[in-house]
């Protein structure tokens, strides 16, 4: 499997308070933007694969309003998780 417990672990301990923080708004973007890279690969090599295209469109929402709700509520933790992940140029 891409993502067992100790990937999950190591993901929560770099970008959340500690390896048990799972409801860090930055840990879950963390986590979402792994998952949807590893989808992106998915989707190069299975073009026609539309349920994993449909769950790829769901992750990037979530994360999406994760990302709109920690910048209204501390924008220097968006701005830092935004630099940090890359996701924005």
């Amino acid at each position: 499997m891409y993502l067992d417990s100790a990937k999950k672990a190591e993901i929560f301990e770099k970008y959340g308070k500690s390896n048990t923080d799972t409801g860090s708004p930055e840990s879950q973007i963390a986590l979402f933007s792994y998952r949807i890279s590893h989808l992106t690969e998915h989707l190069k090599s299975n073009h026609k694969d539309y349920s994993t295209e449909r769950a790829l469109k769901m992750l990037v929402g979530k994360r999406r309003r994760l990302l709109d709700y920690l910048a209204e509520k501390d924008i220097n933790r968006y701005r830092a998780i935004i630099k940090e992940l890359g996701i924005r140029k």
